[in-house]
């Protein structure tokens, strides 16, 4: 392998100023000051000089770059890592096939074609990609060491560096230090960073214990990231979790949004290094998914057209329950915000009123293109003065509610109109281009304008390509991106290895154990299993994965008499972890949150609504064997506790009868759920959103219009709940134990 830049980059100290890091790059010298030549000019220019504010820097260098070299920095898209080329096609076997690169993992590998749910496209090498189409924003979704991550995007700069002009490659990604499983555009990675529960269980901990959970949260992901080079962050969700149906659940901090309010005052400063905006040591954050992913039609994912429209059916629900952790990160300058797919349903819509207390426009267009939106309520009412970055795929696959469009339309009406700055999915340089053309070249004089939008609308103009590489030149300049372009492994991999960032994460998983139920069985102290015997067991939809999470969880139970049947047990110790649908792929019917196995539910037509037909849907294999364990152990008066991992908020009505001990982790370590169960640590957890009670709750009509409405979190869904299944205290969506407790928002039990 050629000589690494990570082993190869010089550095400059400036005595009150920033440290100057470049491989190839001149660095000019005025009396004791480094400057680094950015742009080319052999001089102490305004874009060179780091004196100067960030936004005057950027103003100045979009004056100095190309049209080619503005368009390229348009587009955001996923990106090889050398050697860890991802498979992206499967054969008809579902087999994937990883492609056959040379062994030095080089930055020059063979053009190829990526093709994903978002579109397909004919791929350069990265060093064309840098050099010719001057792309200089990438997404990352590889799971790699420390090592490899912090060399390949020194790499990355160093070409970068190679060009007349000098842009850094801003290299974004999701979340990478929780656990869980690795899902792509969610949890692009786990186990390398500091790994704490999932976002539900981060808030499960916070809201039991306290908000310093958030903050050792937030300071590792500073500090881990920018070790390593990563500067900007697709995190978090501050979206409200309304609908339970929605799959994305899992990414929220759940359904209050007070407390989700809360966590971004926290996250923000800490995550960015300022309350004022992004620091030279910080993470820019892309919050997502404005405004508010989780007002889901019937909780179908906007990935897929039957989840295209967002429902806004309840008055008030849009300022009341989804906006204000968006204004939190208004207000504590996230430097980027990233709209949803989704539009809003007009037929299903409510009278909203906007922060100025007028009637809410409802544009049938999905939030990227949607200017009430972006123009009109972010920036204008709002005050949001970052940048907005478009969810993946806009401009070919969820281009909900401008198909009439073709895609240099779609461009031209996301920037030009609406006001987004960069685009995710593809790198889409040649449509820009050719929207920019038709803005003169008479196109529209020869092909009609689009029915119900203008000229001005749909193509490209100087002024919207400056504006938009203006706002994200500016957040690498405030990053100290140009001049301290380069980390060192051996730094990158100490900060990540920081044993007290791994201790907190670790304390994290403990906090996020929620006791839902205790029959007087818990905790499970050596005394009580004294002479006992003890059967365990893990369950998952997947029976392999099932077989393989029993045998782990049984090598955690040491210093226990385990047997190998429930016959012989005075203990079982059971482990759930259900799961319903397929991200990025539409069910049949609507997400099932039952904890089933083959249950027959209807199918929904084209409009989403209940048809006669009917399929089966399993979230959990081998449910009709924790109910036959739990009575085999209870006939021999045993005890069975249940710990269910909730990535929904799951109905438990065929689990919870089953158990004399009810827990509830979040993607937490089953090590730290049985710390627990067995006494090591007192439980502190509570539900980040409500369990709902059954089906009837969640019933949809003829009409598709569900009884509990879709914008309103589980907490507050009784205000609207017929009374026929409001019970003597007034309650009918959450569901009640056989001890009469209530699985609502910040319930949990302690000793």
């Amino acid at each position: 392998m050629a000589v690494k830049a990570s082993d190869n980059f010089k550095v400059y100290e400036n005595p009150k100023g920033p440290k100057i890091s470049t491989v190839s790059r001149n660095v000019i010298q005025k009396g004791k000051l480094y400057f680094k030549d950015i742009d080319g000019s052999g001089k102490v220019s305004k874009v060179n000089d780091w004196r100067l504010p960030a936004v005057e820097r950027a103003e100045a260098y979009v004056k100095k770059l190309t049209l080619e070299e503005k368009i390229g920095q348009l587009f955001i898209s996923d990106w090889r890592m050398g050697k860890y080329v991802p498979a992206l096609e499967a054969n008809e076997k579902g087999e994937k096939s990883e492609p056959k690169l040379d062994e030095s993992g080089s930055l020059d590998e063979a053009p190829f074609i990526g093709k994903t749910i978002f579109g397909e496209q004919n791929l350069p090498g990265t060093s064309t990609l840098l050099k010719e189409w001057f792309a200089r924003h990438l997404i990352l979704r590889n799971n790699v060491s420390t090592e490899d991550i912090t060399d390949f995007l020194n790499q990355l700069q160093a070409v970068a560096e190679e060009c007349d002009h000098f842009v850094p490659v801003s290299v974004a990604s999701n979340s990478r230090n929780e656990n869980g499983e690795v899902v792509f555009g969610m949890n692009d990675a786990g186990g390398v960073f500091p790994t704490w529960p999932g976002t539900l269980g981060i808030a499960a901990a916070a809201k039991g214990d306290s908000m310093k959970v958030v903050d050792q949260f937030s300071d590792a992901v500073r500090r881990s990231w920018n070790a390593v080079g990563l500067r900007k962050g697709y995190m978090y969700m501050a979206d409200v979790m309304s609908d339970p149906r929605w799959q994305r659940s899992y990414g929220t901090f759940g359904e209050d949004p007070k407390f989700v309010k809360k966590a971004f005052e926290h996250m923000i400063p800490r995550i960015q290094g300022s309350k004022t905006g992004v620091t030279t040591d910080g993470v820019a954050m892309t919050v997502k998914h404005f405004p508010g992913g989780g007002a889901r039609e019937n909780g179908f994912d906007p990935h897929y057209a039957a989840g295209q429209w967002n429902v806004y059916q309840t008055k008030g629900s849009l300022q009341k329950y989804h906006i204000p952790a968006f204004q939190t990160a208004v207000d504590l300058k996230a430097a980027s915000i990233m709209p949803y797919y989704a539009k809003p349903a007009l037929e299903k819509s409510a009278a909203q009123k906007d922060k100025e207390g007028k009637k809410m426009e409802m544009q049938p267009y999905g939030f990227a293109f949607n200017k009430p939106f972006i123009d009109g309520l972010l920036r204008k009412q709002m005050g949001f003065q970052g940048y907005v970055n478009s969810d993946t795929g806009i401009v070919h696959n969820m281009k909900w509610g401008v198909e009439m469009l073709d895609e240099p339309e779609r461009i031209g009406f996301a920037i030009n109109n609406a006001g987004v700055d960069l685009i995710s999915g593809l790198f889409d340089n040649e449509y820009a281009m050719e929207a920019y053309k038709r803005a003169t070249n008479k196109y529209y004089e020869k092909n009609p304008v689009p029915e119900g939008f203008q000229k001005e609308e749909i193509v490209l103009t100087d002024e919207a390509i400056d504006r938009a590489v203006t706002r994200t030149l500016t957040e690498m300049f405030e990053l100290g991106m140009f001049e301290d372009t380069y980390r060192d492994v051996k730094a990158a991999e100490k900060a990540v290895a920081t044993q007290k960032d791994w201790d907190n994460a670790y304390a994290a998983h403990l906090k996020s154990v929620t006791v839902l139920k205790n029959d007087w069985v818990l905790p499970l102290t050596p005394e009580a299993t004294w002479q006992k015997n003890v059967y365990a067991e893990a369950f998952h939809k997947d029976p392999r994965m099932a077989e393989k999470l029993t045998a782990e969880l049984r090598s955690m139970l040491t210093q226990i008499n385990l047997v190998d049947s429930p016959k012989d047990a005075d203990y079982a110790i059971l482990m759930l972890y259900p799961s319903s649908g397929e991200y990025f792929h539409a069910t049949k019917g609507y997400l099932e949150l039952d904890i089933c196995e083959g249950k027959v539910v209807h199918d929904v037509d084209d409009k989403c609504r209940p048809t006669e037909e009917t399929h089966w849907e399993t979230t959990l294999h081998g449910v009709e064997r924790v109910q036959y364990i739990s009575d085999t152990v209870r006939a021999n008066d045993g005890k069975v506790i249940i710990n269910v991992n909730f990535t929904l908020a799951w109905m438990l009505g065929n689990i919870e009868p089953y158990a004399d001990a009810l827990t509830a982790g979040f993607d937490t370590y089953p090590q730290a759920v049985l710390d627990v169960i067995r006494g090591l640590y007192p439980p502190s957890g509570k539900l980040p959103f409500t369990l709902p009670r059954g089906d009837e709750v969640l019933a949809v009509d003829e009409n598709g219009v569900c009884i509990s409405p879709n914008d309103v979190p589980g907490y507050d869904k009784d205000k609207y709940m017929p009374d026929h299944l409001k019970d003597e205290n007034g309650k009918a969506y959450a569901y009640r134990d056989g001890h009469g407790n209530y699985y609502e928002l910040d319930f949990g039990l302690r000793w």
